[in-house]
């Protein structure tokens, strides 16, 4: 058993370490059921369930959740569109999202994928002061696709502000 303190009790009874506890006005509780003899802390439940509770939520909040954002492109993207796409990535990518960048082709565009590929590498040229690649170029029936992640230097740019 083990006082409020931290310091160590010793073995006791659970009637003597519940009897222990009540003279306290604290709460018996069980640390280690697993362990030989079981390790009982005398605390005070409510006040522990209150720490608990405030440890979770700061680790809530510190985590990072990262986004899929999705931008479409075509073989014959003209180049106004395709900067202004290239704007509203590099801004997903600084606020930490990741980026798929797709290029659709309809109908007899699909003999033209070497424009795509073209489009794609224009892309991962244009963003890689913010990005990584984390997925080559990759034909997905009619669809071409690479996925970007924020760079590093991005992240720390994100934490200074």
């Amino acid at each position: 058993m083990i006082d409020s303190d931290g310091s160590q009790l010793g073995i006791y009874t659970v009637k003597d370490g519940l009897r222990l506890a009540e003279e306290r006005g604290l709460d018996l509780v069980e640390i280690a059921p697993q362990a030989s003899p079981p390790v009982c802390k005398i605390i005070d439940f409510g006040k522990f369930k209150y720490e608990q509770q405030k440890r979770e939520k700061i680790q809530r909040k510190n985590q990072q959740i990262s986004l899929l954002k999705e931008i479409r492109l075509h073989p014959n993207t003209d180049v106004h569109d395709f900067e202004f796409k290239l704007k509203h990535s590099v801004n997903f990518l600084e606020e930490g999202n990741k980026v798929k960048v797709v290029v659709m082709f309809k109908g007899r565009e699909l003999a033209y994928t070497e424009q795509g590929e073209e489009l794609l590498n224009r892309f991962i040229e244009r963003t890689q002061d913010v990005s990584k690649l984390e997925s080559p170029i990759k034909m997905e029936g009619r669809n071409m696709s690479i996925i970007l992640v924020p760079s590093s230097k991005t992240k720390s740019k994100k934490k200074q502000q």
